[in-house]
């Protein structure tokens, strides 16, 4: 068995893992990554990256059939389901060389490619090497959860992780989850040729301000995504080709091809965790405001860390526990300003508190501003009128937007920086926006929320009507 001592072991090449890593050993930390399956993690090999390639392809398509309002003749295209995933294969490849292994080597990172299991509080086992850290960092991720709903174990099926490697188009695919993950790939597929049934068991999109949800998924439907609420599956049966989903005090919806799409779950078992003293929670590992773990020379962060599933959030926390880590600092993660983008078309994008959650915690505080994409020139030159933004205010001060419309998840970054540095609503008002834009939709925002104390008020009118006698 070897040894080796160092400053700071990664355990997991994901997103927040490899942050850490490149960060630290090139700010002069001896640093030990592992990593038992793929560099780059979730997002590059099963999320982000391939998902949003795919919807590239998909868009593409759909721009074809939608050209009759703009003078275009609409065509039905010519899908090559299996060249579309060929894109989807070398858009990871040419982000490869960027998380690979090769890469962080020549950064000086000692990389060994196995799983990370801890055998004592101050070590962990990768192989037949035992290391001796000053620090760990978990960055495990996440990996999809599948429910034991009755007769799934005897049905094919696929996830996030291995639906890209689909070479034959879905005639008809069931997708259990309506979710972000779920309804990013219903519209994809639909767009591609496939006939796509959305089976949710509660709402979908449940998480989203239910008014903004409610815009996106009547696009979804008239694209020709078959969504059904409150529909928990209850038995599934059938074969390769030919599916069939019971759903509990309802009709069977059948299928060729199945994918699962109902959550995450984090990846924590094979690390041991009960040897390092370091407590799990249902959503992963416990974790303080500092990212450290009950075992305070270990940190845990991204998906693992029980909070926000996001590849950004990963990196985020990386830089919070590198300042601590590295240089002893005092540093804490917070979720307020963290926004996050749903890529459906049309695009959804939140950050801060939406309009529920604010009302709830700031009452009669709060002043809610709206704008209507369809009072965007450019939107309405590019017909892109569905949609809306909506603000949360307290005291001048943005505490929340909510966003659905075109290029949303781009729009949204303006709030995430208002929330970010504590800007106030005059800021974002004095902004110039380029005309025409969608980015005036933020401007516009901001502008509404001080209309009704310069239209609407008495007082400065009759000032006004006075100076106008001199």
């Amino acid at each position: 068995m070897k040894r080796i001592k160092t400053d700071l072991c990664v355990i997991g090449g994901g997103s927040g893992g490899l942050s850490v890593a490149a960060g630290a050993v090139q700010m002069g930390a001896d640093v030990v990554l592992l990593e038992g399956h793929k560099m780059g993690g979730d997002c590059l090999n099963y999320g982000c990256v391939p998902s949003k390639a795919l919807i590239a392809s998909a868009k593409h398509a759909h721009a074809m059939t939608t050209g009759e309002r703009f003078g275009v003749k609409p065509v039905k295209p010519t899908v090559d389901y299996a060249k579309a995933k060929g894109h989807v294969a070398a858009v990871i490849k040419g982000i490869e060389p960027h998380d690979s292994v090769e890469r962080f080597e020549g950064l000086g990172v000692k990389v060994i490619t196995e799983f990370g299991e801890f055998v004592s509080p101050t070590e962990v086992q990768a192989g037949d090497t035992i290391i001796e850290a000053r620090r760990f960092v978990i960055s495990t991720g996440s990996a999809p959860f599948v429910p034991p709903i009755p007769g799934l174990d005897k049905v094919p099926y696929f996830t996030n992780e291995n639906i890209f490697d689909l070479m034959e188009q879905p005639k008809h695919l069931l997708v259990v989850g309506g979710g972000p993950i779920g309804l990013e790939l219903a519209q994809a597929h639909v767009r591609l040729g496939s006939k796509v049934t959305v089976i949710e068991g509660f709402k979908a999109l449940g998480r989203d301000d239910p008014e903004m949800a409610a815009i996106a998924l009547k696009r979804l439907r008239a694209e020709g995504v078959e969504i059904v609420e409150d529909a928990l599956a209850s038995k599934i049966t059938g074969k390769e080709g030919a599916i069939s989903i019971e759903t509990k005090d309802g009709p069977t919806y059948k299928g060729t091809h199945l994918l699962m799409a109902v959550g995450r779950k984090p990846n924590v078992e094979k690390l041991n965790l009960e040897a390092a003293n370091i407590e799990p929670t249902k959503g992963g590992i416990k974790v303080d405001a500092s990212m450290k773990t009950t075992n305070r020379k270990v940190y845990a962060i991204g998906d693992v860390a029980a909070g926000l599933q996001f590849t950004h959030v990963a990196g985020y926390h990386a830089g919070v526990i590198i300042k601590s880590a590295l240089f002893g600092l005092p540093s804490k993660a917070k979720n307020d300003h963290i926004p996050w983008a749903t890529y459906i078309d049309p695009e959804m994008a939140q950050v801060g508190l939406t309009e529920a959650q604010a009302k709830e915690k700031h009452g009669d505080k709060l002043t809610v501003v709206r704008f209507e994409y369809a009072e965007n020139d450019r939107a309405r030159a590019q017909l892109e009128t569905d949609g809306l933004i909506k603000v949360m205010v307290v005291k001048g001060r943005p505490i929340g937007a909510s966003i659905v419309g075109a290029q949303a998840g781009e729009l949204i970054q303006t709030w995430a920086l208002a929330l970010a540095n504590k800007m106030k609503m005059s800021q974002i008002a004095a902004m110039v926006a380029p005309y025409p834009t969608l980015g005036e939709v933020n401007k516009r925002a901001a502008g509404a929320y001080f209309t009704p104390s310069l239209f609407d008020n008495p007082k400065l009118k009759k000032f006004v009507r006075f100076v106008q006698r001199f």
